[in-house]
């Protein structure tokens, strides 16, 4: 297997204006620092060799030349270098000098991409020097007898890793070269840039890669001119960025006053396989009028993940405001769900088997919310709790207050008798506390809230999880069945933090009830409590840390990993956390249950999609209920 990861470096750099044996120096000490860190590409920024601001200093031929020259003694100290340097310079080429990012390869040239759009408004005026990229790409051009093709490119860099290469202002064009170039087949985009600063720029031009990068399923590199170019008019900071599909991988100091090295480890075998699922993107086909350099492949040794940072919890993000943006989102999304579906069928209300757990108790704050766009009262809700042999006070209280505090209809129905009289029908003994005794409760619930919601004119609204859903921990046609799901697309990380999110917006009342439902531990309650009361059945007791699951969830289906990789990126985000035996062990879990578990999500009723993973038989995930996990465990 192909290291699916590719690091890559940016760097601003110390220069002196007009000065290219002084540049290329510095050039040079850029390139080994990037080579002890085991970069495979470098990509310096807009005329590095000579400086940007040389202005009509490009006129005068001794400097082109010394650039020329100072480009040999790049390509003498390289030639034993297993890297890939884009170094900027200007070229000559009959009567025109074109902006140029030229390509290095172990001693090599392996290709010259001039600037197709020159900047020629405000600051700028770099047509008095330069001409755009001709139309036709072909055309070959001799420098100190290196044969190069001057034109649209792309550089194969081994691994699944195809480079394409714009410079500054092509990325500000409607349509840049490199919609072009990744269209045709570039994963890797690298722009050398000479982008000036002023007040509120630097975000914009961050947000333009990012755009980029998520519009091209691509990653792509940022470069600009340092500090250290002419301040005549202008101020350069060397920014550096590095973006991968929409995500920043790693951004640079500015304004730093020596070389900054900005490194990523760029995930190619992700880029390629959200290619692969991105029908649109496929029938966006293009075929390059150019070539691609396959003279440029360097090795690429398995990857430590040193500059590549993962994410333990992909669902959640990190910082309060955004976790907080996105509950709020998913509360509307969910709500908004259940509240069409109400009004299509004509329901009275819901039903809600309410246990005191996470899921029945963020259905419930669904409901609610779903009451108040219908503008019902919330006493149209059906609360339903039924203790059962597993149930304990805390699991009872808070189920009862909830629904108290809440405004809803509160129902209590014990299923011990029944589930006994079932038990005695089927010749189970009750003593035998085995996988019959616990779904035997689970399908009463079921049963009751079935048939509630008939008698009631209402609709039975379904309480499990995105994880549960992936786990098969669910009963089948027990609570794995509903009239409508609104958790389905919901992973268990984030119920927690959307449960959070209503408590702090709830009376003082309610977010007592919330909190103590947050400190509950996460079980099915269908053994009997310890003797203290207390919960016994844990269920990460018994299938793992929903933590990690969730982690392999996201990239087993977002990304079609493989089990090594994902074992790689657990190892990587959960360092201190879990151990490689435990994290190995768990994952082995997740990757059967999620196979023998398809069945169950064959058949899961209806759900609104919150996110992008979803494992809607209808809509996202798709696979036989009987393929075998041999392959991938």
């Amino acid at each position: 297997m192909n290291e699916p990861f590719f690091r890559i470096a940016a760097a601003s750099l110390r220069l002196k204006v007009a000065d290219p044996e002084y540049n290329i120096r510095e050039i040079v000490n850029a390139v080994k620092k990037a080579e002890a860190e085991s970069v495979r590409l470098l990509l310096t920024p807009e005329l590095s060799v000579t400086g940007y601001t040389c202005a009509d200093l490009f006129h005068n031929n001794a400097l082109i030349d010394k650039a020329y020259s100072a480009l040999d003694t790049l390509l003498s100290v390289t030639k034993d270098i297993d890297m890939t340097i884009i170094v900027g310079m200007p070229i000559k080429f009959g009567s025109r000098l074109y902006n140029c990012a030229v390509v290095v390869n172990k001693g090599r040239i392996i290709g010259a991409v001039p600037k197709k759009y020159i900047a020629n408004y405000h600051e700028f005026y770099e047509k008095r020097w330069f001409a755009p990229a001709p139309s036709e790409n072909k055309m070959t051009y001799c420098l100190d007898d290196f044969p190069v093709l001057m034109g649209s490119c792309i550089f194969d860099l081994g691994g699944g890793a195809m480079l394409g290469i714009e410079i500054c202002e092509d990325l500000w064009a409607p349509i840049p070269p490199s919609s072009t170039l990744a269209l045709s087949g570039a994963n890797i985009i690298c722009n050398l840039s000479a982008s000036d600063e002023y007040v509120s720029k630097a975000e914009y031009r961050e947000s333009l890669v990012a755009n980029q990068s998520a519009r091209c399923i691509c990653a792509y590199a940022y470069a600009g001119a340092s500090v250290f170019e002419s301040t005549t008019d202008l101020v350069f900071s060397g920014a550096t960025v590095i973006a991968e599909n929409g995500g920043i991988c790693a951004s640079g100091e500015r304004f730093v006053r020596d070389t900054v090295l900005t490194i990523a480890d760029i995930d190619i075998e992700k880029l390629n396989t959200l290619r692969r699922q991105n029908i649109t993107f496929g029938d966006s086909d293009n075929e390059i009028n150019g070539c691609i350099f396959s003279d440029c492949i360097t090795s690429n040794p398995e990857n430590d993940l040193k500059y590549r940072y993962v994410d333990p919890h992909p669902f959640v993000p990190s910082d309060s405001d955004s976790r907080s943006r996105r509950c709020g989102e998913i509360l509307n999304i969910q709500s908004s769900g259940l509240a069409k579906r109400l009004e299509h069928v004509g329901s009275k209300g819901c039903v809600i088997g309410i246990s005191g757990g996470l899921d029945s108790t963020l259905a419930l704050l669904v409901a609610v919310r779903a009451m108040k766009l219908l503008g019902k009262p919330s006493s149209d809700i059906i609360g339903v709790t039924m203790p059962g042999f597993g149930t304990t006070d805390r699991t009872y209280t808070n189920a009862i207050e909830l629904m108290r505090e809440l405004g809803v209809t509160i129902r209590e129905i014990n299923i011990k008798e029944a589930c006994l009289l079932h038990m005695s029908d089927i010749g189970h003994d009750p003593d035998i506390k085995d996988i019959t005794y616990e779904n035997t409760q689970a399908r009463e619930r079921t049963q009751v809230l079935f048939d509630l919601a008939n008698k009631e004119n209402c609709l039975l609204v379904g309480t499990g999880d995105l994880s549960e859903l992936a786990m098969g921990w669910c009963t089948y046609n027990g609570d794995h069945m509903s009239m409508y799901g609104v958790n389905a697309s919901v992973p268990k990380t984030l119920v927690r933090y959307i449960v959070e999110y209503e408590a702090q917006r709830g009376s003082k009342e309610v977010r007592a009830t919330l909190t103590d439902i947050l400190d509950t531990p996460v079980s099915p309650e269908l053994l009997p409590p310890d003797e203290n009361g207390k919960i016994a059945q844990k269920t990460e007791d018994n299938i793992g840390p929903y933590e990690l699951h969730d982690f392999f969830l996201y990239h087993f289906v977002r990304f079609g990993s493989s089990r090594e990789k994902i074992l790689k990126l657990a190892l990587k985000a959960f360092d201190g956390k879990y151990d490689e035996k435990t994290i190995d062990k768990w994952l082995t879990v997740f990757i059967r249950r999620f196979f023998i578990s398809q069945f169950k999500r064959s058949c899961i009723p209806d759900s609104p999609k919150v996110g992008s993973v979803s494992l809607s038989p209808r809509g996202d995930w798709r696979m036989p209920s009987d393929a075998s996990f041999a392959a991938f465990i």
